[in-house]
């Protein structure tokens, strides 16, 4: 799916730039998996866990780009990958096609800017035009600011997952399965 690029102005004034990821972007999106995933435990794997090849990153990428249900949108400052939200779909059975996965991140110091729920405002429009009636996704449950969020913009918590991530040094963190009927 094609997302028409488009400026936003994010909480400190700078201007922000959303569009689809371009195969262009993959070198910027394997650096931004290995950042994000040293930067918190709230992501889904370590940074040694990301083992994509610039190739295969491509190949997604252009999965993505022509799929009519699935987008995968990603924030710019200056030129410069600073973020990206998925949506995905959960199955391409029928029974499953009302339902769609979303998922997002951010450099750490692009937090707290609001750049983040534009680009979530644009991935759920997106999801609507598609014709996705709920959309769903899971949240570490220590992940506060994050589900702060979610919360805000209508996603409702409908089951916890204990023990969902555990990690090298023993520690396990609950999740939350959380949807928003669109």
């Amino acid at each position: 799916m094609r997302y028409e690029a488009r400026k936003i102005t994010d909480r400190t004034g700078c201007e922000i730039e959303l569009r689809s990821a371009e195969a262009s972007d993959c070198e910027a999106l394997l650096r931004y998996l290995k950042t994000t995933a040293s930067e918190t435990p709230f992501l889904i794997c370590d940074p040694d866990e990301v083992t994509l090849t610039p190739e295969q990153e491509k190949e997604f990428i252009m999965k993505k780009e022509a799929s009519d249900r699935e987008l995968l949108l990603i924030a710019l400052e200056n030129g410069r990958h600073i973020g990206n939200c998925s949506l995905m779909s959960i199955s391409g059975y029928r029974r499953y096609r009302h339902r769609c996965g979303i998922a997002i991140a951010l450099y750490k110091e692009y937090c707290g800017r609001g750049i983040g729920r534009a680009m979530l405002e644009a991935v759920l429009d997106e999801a609507r035009k598609a014709g996705y009636e709920q959309a769903e996704l899971e949240v570490i449950a220590d992940n506060e600011k994050a589900i702060s969020l979610y919360e805000d913009m209508g996603f409702v918590k409908y089951g916890t997952m204990p023990d969902n991530a555990r990690f090298d040094d023993g520690r396990s963190f609950d999740a939350y399965w959380m949807m928003k009927k669109l």
